[in-house]
C-alpha cells in the first residue's frame, strides 16, 4: 500500500521537518504576497480615470503620471521579490550558509584566532553574510534609482554620489554592527540561566542610543543638516510646539533634494531635548526644484532644471505647520512611547523563547550545523526563521495599529484647527510624491502602514464643515 503524505511527513526526522517547514512558509508568504501585488496592479492598469470622487482633488495628468509610477515600481518589486525569494531558497538548499560558517572559520584561522575564537569567527561570517547582500542587491537598488525613480522624475542623484553614498552606509553600518554583536554574543555566552534578560537589556540600552546619536551623529554622514533661519515660519512653528508643551529646542532642514525629490518631516530626541527634521522638499520656499539655478552654474543644474521646470513643489507655511501638527500629535497621544513598550515587549519575548529553543540541537541539524551550535547562527535561524509565521502577525496587527494612529494624529491636527491645511498639505504632498489614491481593499489593508487618502480626506472634511 502507498503511504499517504501525513504518514511520510510523520516518518521524516525532526531535521528535515524544520528544515522544510521553513521553506514552505517562506514560499506561502512570498506567493501571498505576489497574489496582493497582482490584485493591485489590476488596480493600476484598469483605473486609468480619475474617479468622480477625485475629482477636486487630483487633475487628470497627475493621475496618470501616479499611476504609470505605481505601475513600474508594483513590476519592479514583483521581479526583485522572485529574485530574493529563489536567492534564499538556494541559499538555504545549498548549505549556504554552514558553507559561510566554515569560510568564515578558515579566515579567522589564517589570522590567528583558532576555533576556540567563536566571537571572532562570528563577526567574519556577518561582515561576509552582509558584504554578500550588498553585492547582490545593488543591481536593484541601481535600477531602482537609474531607471524607475530617474524615469519618473524623482532620483535627483549622480552615479558618483550614489556609489559613495552606499560605502559610506556599508561602512557606517558595520562599524555599528559588528561592535553591538560581539558584545551581544559575549553577553548571551556569560549572561548564564539569565542571559534573555540582559541580553534585552542590552539592545534597550543599544536601540536608546541609536535613537539619541542618529540624527545629529549618523545622519549627517548622508545629508546636510542646516538650523531653519529665523523667521515667520520658525516663529509659527515654536508657538505650536509651546501651546501643547512640546520641548522643542531646534528645528533644522536637511538637504533631502540631493538625493530624492520625495518629501517628510519628523522628530527625535528624548525626554526635555526634543528636535524638529523637516525636509527641504517638503517646504515651498527651501525646495531646490523651485529655485532657479544661478547664471553662470555649471550644466549639472541646467539638467536638474530642465527635468523639474514645471514642478512647484512642497508646502505653504500654514500646510507645513498642519503636517507638524499631525506629526506633534503622534508624541502628544503617546504613540511613539506605546511603539517603543510594544517593540521592547516583543524583544523580550523572543530573546526568552530564544533561551527556551537554543538547546534544541535538531534547530541547527536543520540547518547543516551537526557538529557544532554558534551562538549567532542561533540567532539567525531562530529569529529569522523559526519566528518567521509570529513576525508576519505580528506586522500585521502593527500596521493596523499605525493606521489607528495615524487617524487620531489627524484628529489632533484637527483639534488644533489645521483641517483645512492638512487637508490640502495631504493633497499635495500625494501629488509630490506620486501617490496613487485608489487601492485594492485587501492590499490596502494587509500593506498601508497609514490610511488611504480618501479615508484621511473624508475624516478631514467632515471636521472642516463641523
Amino acid at each position: 500500500a502507498m503511504a499517504l503524505p501525513g504518514e511520510l511527513w510523520a516518518e521524516l526526522p525532526a531535521e528535515r521537518r524544520i528544515f522544510c517547514s521553513v521553506l514552505l512558509f517562506s514560499w506561502a508568504v512570498y506567493l501571498w504576497e505576489a497574489f496582493l501585488a497582482h490584485r493591485q496592479r489590476r488596480v493600476y492598469r484598469t483605473t486609468t480615470h480619475v474617479p468622480e470622487e477625485l475629482g477636486q482633488i487630483m487633475d487628470s495628468e497627475t493621475f496618470e503620471k501616479s499611476r504609470l509610477y505605481q505601475l513600474d515600481k508594483s513590476t519592479f518589486s514583483f521581479w526583485s521579490g522572485l529574485y530574493s525569494e529563489v536567492e534564499g531558497t538556494m541559499i538555504l538548499l545549498c548549505g549556504g550558509i554552514p558553507f559561510l560558517w566554515k569560510l568564515s572559520g578558515q579566515i579567522s584561522d589564517r589570522a590567528g584566532f583558532g576555533s576556540e575564537y567563536e566571537i571572532v569567527q562570528s563577526l567574519v561570517f556577518l561582515l561576509l553574510a552582509t558584504l554578500f547582500s550588498a553585492v547582490t542587491g545593488l543591481p536593484w537598488s541601481l535600477y531602482n534609482t537609474f531607471v524607475i525613480e530617474e524615469k519618473h522624475g524623482f532620483n535627483q542623484q549622480t552615479l558618483g554620489f550614489f556609489f559613495k553614498d552606499a560605502i559610506k552606509k556599508f561602512v557606517v553600518t558595520q562599524c555599528i554592527l559588528l561592535p553591538v554583536t560581539s558584545l551581544l554574543l559575549y553577553i548571551i555566552k556569560i549572561g548564564g540561566d539569565y542571559f534573555f534578560i540582559y541580553a534585552w537589556l542590552f539592545t534597550l540600552v543599544v536601540s536608546l542610543v541609536l535613537v539619541t546619536i542618529y540624527a545629529d551623529y549618523i545622519a549627517p554622514l548622508f545629508d546636510k543638516f542646516i538650523p531653519l533661519p529665523e523667521g515667520e515660519l520658525k516663529q509659527q512653528i515654536e508657538t505650536m510646539a509651546k501651546s501643547i508643551d512640546f520641548p522643542l529646542t531646534k528645528v533644522y532642514v536637511v538637504e533631502g533634494s540631493k538625493r530624492s525629490s520625495h518629501s517628510n518631516a519628523y522628530f527625535y530626541g528624548f525626554f526635555k531635548n526634543k528636535r524638529i527634521v523637516l525636509f527641504d522638499t517638503l517646504l515651498e520656499d527651501y525646495s531646490a526644484l523651485n529655485k532657479e539655478p544661478a547664471e553662470g552654474e555649471d550644466g549639472e543644474n541646467e539638467e536638474t532644471k530642465s527635468k523639474t521646470k514645471n514642478k512647484k513643489q512642497g508646502c505653504k507655511n500654514e500646510e507645513v505647520l498642519a503636517v507638524l501638527g499631525h506629526e506633534l500629535g503622534h508624541w502628544k497621544l503617546g504613540h511613539t512611547v506605546k511603539n517603543i513598550i510594544i517593540s521592547q515587549m516583543n524583544s523580550f519575548l523572543c530573546f526568552f523563547l530564544f533561551a527556551v529553543l537554543i538547546g534544541q540541537k535538531e534547530l541547527f541539524a536543520a540547518f547543516g550545523f551537526y557538529d557544532t551550535q554558534p551562538t549567532l547562527i542561533g540567532l539567525m535561524i531562530i529569529f529569522q526563521f523559526i519566528f518567521s509565521p509570529y513576525n508576519e502577525v505580528l506586522s500585521f496587527c502593527l500596521t493596523v495599529l499605525s493606521r489607528r494612529f495615524e487617524f487620531q494624529a489627524d484628529a489632533f491636527a484637527k483639534e488644533l484647527g489645521k483641517a483645512k491645511d492638512l487637508y490640502s498639505a495631504l493633497i499635495k504632498l500625494n501629488k509630490d510624491n506620486l501617490g496613487f489614491p485608489v487601492s485594492d481593499w485587501i492590499f490596502s489593508m494587509w500593506h498601508y502602514s497609514h490610511p488611504p487618502l480618501l479615508e484621511r480626506l473624508q475624516a478631514l472634511k467632515d471636521a472642516k464643515q463641523e
